[in-house]
């Protein structure tokens, strides 16, 4: 889930309102189906918010008739005291039927403006009101597994690391960011111990938090120094969980330096670009084919309320048309790091390595999966805290 955050109840002015729109011109057609985004970050963010704007082109160009306008930067830090209810009702006025909004800080104002608008379908990513109930009928949700993913990163920074020791650099706390964290340290180890052979107390992995999915200057700790910080104590791969590309800029400019470092990017497939020769590749979202079906089913009568956790294509994991995860390798990963990436994925795709299998322990040493058992979707999903052989908070108190 994306982070909760307390929005304000402020008058906003129409004038306002209509500055926050992208460029839309002309009216809709009769034909025409629009639809909305509603992006946390910059549509442009080579992160999360960018990877949703793509797959609402992808919409566009797979769907004919169909129609974006999106309003980015809806972020309290961006947009103060302007509501989720008030950007809906805009969008509507500008013909959308169907809306998507991209984060958990958007959970309470997307199902008021899906009460108020009981004839407008709306998407909420990462959220459950669908499967918990608590949403109306024209609210339904999607995320994709990225777990997979994340374990992926775990597995290159586990195999390629030098000093033995990871960085994690986490946005906010709840369940969602434990469990990619969690997922990346079990890749990490499963490499360390697995791969490698080596002890699993020699491995150290620190998670360290900001407070937001990226930096709001006063707010949120900075994760160019957080960065920074793990590279000048010796953890010489850092794995991002934020929306932004700090590590990876951080990990560039220590390699002009002459430091052997990495980093690992997130959510966008063209986030190495940043810093080509620190990266050892990135796990990254493809939200079109889930939101062509979302799209299709509003268009043609079919939709209904369902909670859509999509996983990866096994057959081809970077498949754009099928698959809801994928990692690209890096320049900066080994040949040989590659060709143990690509079994693993094989292993992970056939049921043969379950990371989720147990025993595994929270930090406190109470138990989260039995010796014998497999952790459910529910177990997963609703992670209660960091595991065990994890350094880091696992709750904001």
């Amino acid at each position: 889930m994306r982070g909760k955050r307390v929005w304000g109840i402020v008058a906003v002015v129409a004038a306002l309102l209509g500055t926050l729109m992208a460029p839309v011109a002309g009216t809709a057609a009769d034909d025409e189906f629009i639809f909305g985004l509603l992006l946390v970050g910059p549509y442009n963010d080579r992160g999360w918010s960018q990877a949703h704007y793509e797959g609402g082109l992808y919409v566009q160009e797979k769907v004919p008739g169909t129609r974006m306008i999106y309003i980015d930067k809806v972020n309290p830090a961006d947009r103060p005291g302007v509501t989720i209810p008030q950007l809906v009702d805009d969008l509507v006025s500008k013909g959308a039927k169907l809306i998507i909004a991209n984060s958990d800080d958007m959970k309470d104002g997307i199902r008021e403006a899906a009460l108020q608008h009981p004839d407008i379908h709306f998407v909420h990513v990462s959220g459950d009101d669908a499967l918990t109930g608590k949403g109306p009928a024209n609210l339904a949700n999607i995320m994709g597994r990225m777990e997979y993913g994340k374990m992926m990163a775990g597995f290159v920074a586990g195999l390629t690391t030098r000093t033995g020791k990871i960085g994690y650099l986490g946005p906010l706390i709840n369940e969602e960011t434990r469990r990619l964290a969690a997922s990346t340290y079990l890749g990490a180890r499963y490499a360390w111990t697995q791969v490698r052979k080596q002890a699993e107390d020699k491995l150290a992995f620190r998670v360290t938090w900001i407070g937001f999915w990226f930096n709001i200057p006063g707010v949120t700790a900075d994760p160019t120094q957080v960065a920074q910080n793990f590279f000048n104590s010796g953890y010489d791969v850092v794995v991002s969980g934020i929306d932004t590309t700090e590590a990876l800029v951080v990990a560039g400019q220590k390699r002009k330096e002459g430091k052997e470092v990495w980093a690992i990017p997130y959510d966008y497939e063209g986030a190495c670009e940043t810093a080509p020769d620190a990266c050892l590749g990135v796990p990254y979202y493809n939200w079109g084919p889930g939101y062509v079906q979302l799209v299709q089913a509003s268009m043609s009568g079919q939709w209904k309320q369902q909670w859509l956790w999509l996983p990866p294509d096994w057959a081809d994991i970077n498949n754009k048309d099928t698959s809801a995860i994928g990692f690209v390798p890096g320049s900066a990963l080994s040949d040989e790091a590659r060709k143990a990436l690509d079994a693993f994925v094989a292993d992970l795709g056939s049921g043969k390595v379950n990371l989720f299998a147990g025993p595994l322990y929270y930090q406190d040493g109470s138990v989260f999966v039995e010796a014998g058992k497999t952790a459910s979707d529910q177990d997963v999903w609703y992670m209660k805290q960091l595991l065990k052989g994890m350094e880091g908070q696992s709750s904001a108190q």
